[in-house]
């Protein structure tokens, strides 16, 4: 006998699909420039991003755990700050991109040159972002660690995280509005229930800021003002 659908533990499509296609970006070839070939996941040491469905930045980390566990926790489980704060929604996550540091990849402990550079990259990476952003912002509770290190960003891997028929289904902009706004309404709850600091009323107001483009890009592409209609005399 088939199982009726409410004892069946299979997680809904797009949920399975997110796990695979992420399985495949993770598990993507990555060579340095030694010419070392590794699993971009596999590496420990670097920083990552991630993309919106409109190509904005939206969350820049970083981390000194393999980085396939680190992204996983990130976008398939609640048990992070970021996302069971409502700072980061998965489901707006459409693209990543990776820049590993090779050369600390096998340190059994963190050194100080190791944390100085891995400080340092974030600070790059999250300034383009935030230059490259339209709404010069993103989701980031916190400011990268501050230090005097400069150094040149590495090679990354960027690549897609959602099939054509996930895109599909997510990309219809009234669905996306609905799911910012609701995101917006979980995060002013913790906000009003907890104490909170600067940082978590920064992401509230860059979520308003690109709730308010999506919903004027949606108006105007249905025509804007000429679109309403007028009010006609109640009949007496």
């Amino acid at each position: 006998m088939a199982k009726s659908s409410d004892a069946d533990n299979t997680p809904p499509f797009d949920t399975a699909d997110l796990r695979a296609q992420l399985t495949t970006y993770l598990n993507t070839t990555f060579v340095d420039p030694s010419g070392v070939s590794t699993p971009i996941g596999n590496y420990k040491w670097g920083v990552y991003a991630f993309f919106d469905y409109d190509g904005e930045p939206i969350y820049v980390g970083q981390t000194r755990e393999m980085v396939r566990t680190r992204i996983r926790r990130h976008l398939t489980n609640q048990r992070t700050d970021a996302v069971a704060m409502s700072v980061l929604d998965p489901f707006e996550v459409l693209d990543i991109e990776v820049w590993p540091l090779p050369q600390f990849h096998g340190l059994d402990k963190p050194t100080p040159e190791a944390l100085a550079h891995l400080d340092a990259l974030e600070r790059i990476i999250t300034q383009k972002a935030v230059d490259e952003s339209k709404f010069k912002a993103i989701l980031n509770e916190k400011d990268p660690p501050p230090g005097d290190l400069v150094i040149e960003p590495p090679a990354s891997l960027r690549g897609r995280i959602v099939s054509d028929r996930v895109h599909e289904l997510r990309v219809h902009m009234d669905s996306r509005i609905a799911r910012r706004a609701l995101i917006i309404s979980r995060l002013t709850q913790v906000i009003a229930e907890r104490e909170v600091q600067g940082g978590l009323r920064r992401v509230l107001l860059t979520q308003a800021k690109r709730l308010q483009w999506l919903s004027e890009r949606r108006f105007e592409a249905l025509g804007g003002a000429a679109s309403v209609e007028v009010e006609t005399d109640s009949e007496v």
